[in-house]
């Protein structure tokens, strides 16, 4: 199936847009922490230029949910609705730790990987994923937020060796080393549009497509961000 999809992502510090047409992907993508509203549309524009299409050209907007910074995951679905409304576009929600293992397997052919966002507050955004032979993820852990000593002390042992992607890792390395299954390190540090644009393809081929005012975040950590908005501190 050919596709026009543009995804986005500002749920880190990572900043990213790719724009998948047929089979080609073009791509921006730039480590900017504080600068997410002043370059993504931007970005957006140039990848559009580049490829020579319009938005209202697109099969559909695909975005990075969450989990990642409060700030950075409202931004992105709050800029991703409003390119969709604008153009009419249904719109794809992508995990962010999702994106990472599919990152992993776009450098490194990886099928078994463990993500792990430092979501502050000596807590991890932790997943783990399998991939599938249609190319889709299966979690092999539920997303949740977690501190890293919990975490480690209820893993448990099994056969894969896992491919770690995240900042977590470094962040807190040495309560992650205490988990009981085999590790090997990537270079996969925060999530991509380019590897979101890819899972958005499969869930378009699959139909799951939301209208722009369906599309909600993935914080996992739902009561601070409720005590965060203004009023509820």
């Amino acid at each position: 199936m050919s596709a026009k999809i543009l995804a986005l992502d500002t749920a880190t510090e990572n900043c990213s847009v790719a724009l998948l047409v047929d089979e080609k992907v073009y791509v921006r993508s730039e480590v900017a922490p504080r600068d997410h509203t002043k370059k993504i549309l931007p970005m957006v524009d140039e990848v559009l230029k580049e490829a020579g299409v319009a938005l209202a050209d697109l099969d559909a907007l695909a975005f990075g949910r969450g989990p990642g910074s409060f700030t950075g995951v409202r931004i992105g679905i709050g800029i991703a609705q409003g390119l969709a409304f604008g153009a009419d576009l249904p719109m794809i929600g992508v995990s962010t730790l999702e994106a990472m293992a599919q990152g992993c397997f776009r450098k490194h052919n990886a099928s078994h990987v463990a993500c792990a966002i430092d979501a502050r507050m000596s807590e991890v955004y932790w997943g783990r994923f399998v991939r599938q032979q249609d190319g889709t993820w299966a979690q092999f852990d539920q997303e949740q937020v977690i501190p890293p000593a919990v975490l480690a002390e209820q893993s448990q042992a099994d056969e894969h060796v896992w491919s770690t992607a995240g900042t977590g890792w470094d962040a807190y390395g040495e309560a992650l080393a205490g988990l009981k299954f085999n590790r090997e390190g990537s270079d996969v540090l925060f999530p991509d549009a380019e590897d979101i644009v890819q899972i958005a393809k499969l869930e378009l081929e699959k139909g799951n497509t939301l209208d722009a005012e369906e599309a909600s975040p993935t914080y996992l950590r739902d009561t601070v961000a409720w005590k965060k908005l203004p009023g509820r501190e």
